[in-house]
């Protein structure tokens, strides 16, 4: 081969490299360009979304949204149940915002908002326990009624029929759906034959907020259940302890509710119950002979205590088969925490006060001092 026709080649290759060289470079430029645009989209794509999930998720909505935000929940949890109910348009960036702000510290309770709301209204609500918006009723259900009483009172204050209210309450299937949601607290105890209404004593005593004009009975009941729920959830390993069921810890409180009217009274009342309890006497408290006749009286006649009724607890040596009427926390307190005493008798006296005695015999000069 000539010299001539090896600088050929050797230029030849020189120019193939660079053109190879210029088409690389062409192809990295055009690679990072893209890259970069990509980068850029993303950047301002993220941007945007992000933007977008720190504003409300309808400025101009006046829709009232209720939630209840348990207690323990965390900020996951918090913030899961907001964007559930619509409240917020993204969990996980109001968690983020949550922690570059170092918020946190909310407490557990019910709450109205609307979809309006900025986030910062929302965090300063959930830090003060203070709910949005104004209720259109507020109505406050005492301690120790009963399911009928109850409805009476949304009858009177809503215009709820109290006969679709009770028919509500009473319908077995609805009941059923109501175990299911709130398996913590309902049991199939409830769906006994004997029991007159499945959830007496479970629509707890409180004020309850509403802000709908015309609220349905399953929402008011259901509002009824979840504040029974957030009472009870503390209670429930001391109820195991206890070795008492659900049901049998809401009855005991029922019966110490309608026979006491003070913290005092109901520790030492829930006493006697245990002491009569562990000697397999009867309780033999009054209010559940007068559930058992289910009708209002002022008294208890003799011959009101031969009521045949699982209720009456004159007949049954045992706790009633259910409740007789709503109770307060004091009274659930003081049935898991009695006092230490060895009395199994006590009564009233025209004052309200109540006596207690050890002995029949102590009982009945009680009642010769007190009563007779």
């Amino acid at each position: 081969m000539s010299k001539k026709e090896t600088g050929g080649n050797f230029r030849d290759d020189l120019v193939a490299r660079s053109n190879e060289a210029r088409t690389v470079r062409k192809l990295v430029f055009t690679i990072l360009i893209v890259l970069i645009i990509i980068l850029a989209i993303g950047g301002i794509l993220g941007f945007l979304y992000v933007k977008s999930a720190l504003e409300p998720v309808d400025s101009s909505s006046d829709e009232n949204i209720t939630v209840e935000i348990p207690i323990g929940s965390s900020s996951t949890t918090i913030s899961d149940i907001l964007e559930e109910n619509g409240i917020i348009k993204n969990g996980l960036i109001f968690r983020l915002y949550l922690k570059l702000n170092n918020e946190g510290d909310f407490q557990a309770g019910e709450y109205t908002f609307t979809p309006a709301l900025s986030l910062d209204e929302i965090i300063e609500s959930l830090k003060t326990g203070k709910v949005i918006a104004e209720p259109v009723h507020r109505i406050t259900i005492p301690e120790g009624l009963t399911v009928d009483q109850i409805a009476g009172i949304y009858a009177d204050k809503l215009g709820i029929k109290k006969e679709d209210f009770l028919k509500v309450v009473n319908d077995k299937a609805y009941i059923e759906q109501l175990i299911d949601k709130y398996s913590t607290i309902l049991s199939d105890d409830i769906l006994n034959e004997e029991i007159r209404t499945p959830l007496e004593g479970y629509l707890y005593a409180s004020t309850y907020d509403f802000f709908e004009e015309e609220p349905t009975v399953q929402s008011i009941v259901e509002a009824m259940l979840d504040r029974t729920l957030t009472v009870l959830t503390p209670y429930l390993e001391e109820i195991k302890k206890k070795e008492f069921t659900i049901h049998e810890a809401v009855t005991f409180a029922s019966l110490v509710e309608k026979e006491a009217s003070n913290e005092e009274q109901r520790n030492e009342i829930s006493s006697v119950f245990y002491n009569r309890l562990e000697t397999e006497m009867p309780l033999q408290t009054d209010p559940t002979v007068l559930y058992a006749l289910g009708e209002h009286q002022e008294k208890v006649l003799y011959k009101d205590l031969e009521v045949d009724s699982p209720y009456n607890t004159y007949k049954v040596k045992s706790l009633p088969v259910g409740p007789i009427a709503n109770f307060s926390e004091s009274s659930l307190n003081a049935t898991l925490n009695p006092v230490d005493s060895d009395y199994l008798y006590f009564l009233h006296d025209s004052e309200g006060k109540i006596h207690y005695a050890e002995t029949y015999d102590e009982h009945l000069k009680n009642r010769d001092k007190y009563i007779n």
